[in-house]
């Protein structure tokens, strides 16, 4: 009898069994799990206005897969660390995702989350935010193993802003610590 079919007709679907993670095991989230999308003109005048900055964008930024199904339809975990005063460019997935805070606060537009907040993002939904004074920690629960990261939205003054404050934190992000006690 093959995996596919029983003696009664009825396919056969593989039980899923338990897993367990472990956080110092975990990988960084790359551009196979999240390729960017939207890379247009604009775009790469903004990534080209950080760059002018001499700092790695990636020096305020810390993203990690703690789990991921095998299949690209399945269930994803990540952390993310986003130090003091790291803004994202504006950008959607296209993937469900609740963002839980583990330690310190994001803003995103008028709202302030903290530890034990959270947020749901839906999919194809555009969004920015900006660390807190001490950094933000969150657990990203997504539907999905892949996703792309899509930027859109983002004008000059959003590309000045982000570039200033990634100038102006470039020192102190290279001594802070995570905001949580995870």
């Amino acid at each position: 009898m093959d995996q596919t079919s029983r003696t009664d007709g009825v396919p056969h679907v593989p039980r899923k069994r338990m897993e367990v993670f472990r956080g110092a095991e975990a990988t960084d989230l790359d551009q196979d799990a999240m390729p960017y999308e939207g890379v247009d003109d604009n775009v790469m005048a903004g990534f080209a206005k950080i760059a002018a900055t001499g700092v790695d964008a990636m020096m305020g930024a810390m993203t990690e897969v703690l789990f991921r199904e095998p299949a690209e339809t399945g269930l994803s975990l990540c952390r993310a660390w986003f130090k003091s005063g790291y803004i994202l460019p504006r950008h959607s997935h296209n993937a469900d995702c609740i963002y839980y805070i583990l330690g310190g606060e994001l803003s995103m537009g008028s709202a302030t989350l903290r530890k034990g907040d959270g947020v749901f993002i839906p999919a194809d939904h555009g969004y920015t935010l900006q660390a807190g004074p001490q950094g933000v920690e969150i657990l990203e629960f997504r539907n999905a193993t892949k996703f792309h990261i899509l930027f859109k939205g983002n004008d000059t003054a959003h590309w000045d802003r982000i570039a200033a404050t990634y100038q102006e934190k470039a020192e102190v992000w290279t001594t802070e610590k995570p905001p949580s006690d995870f």
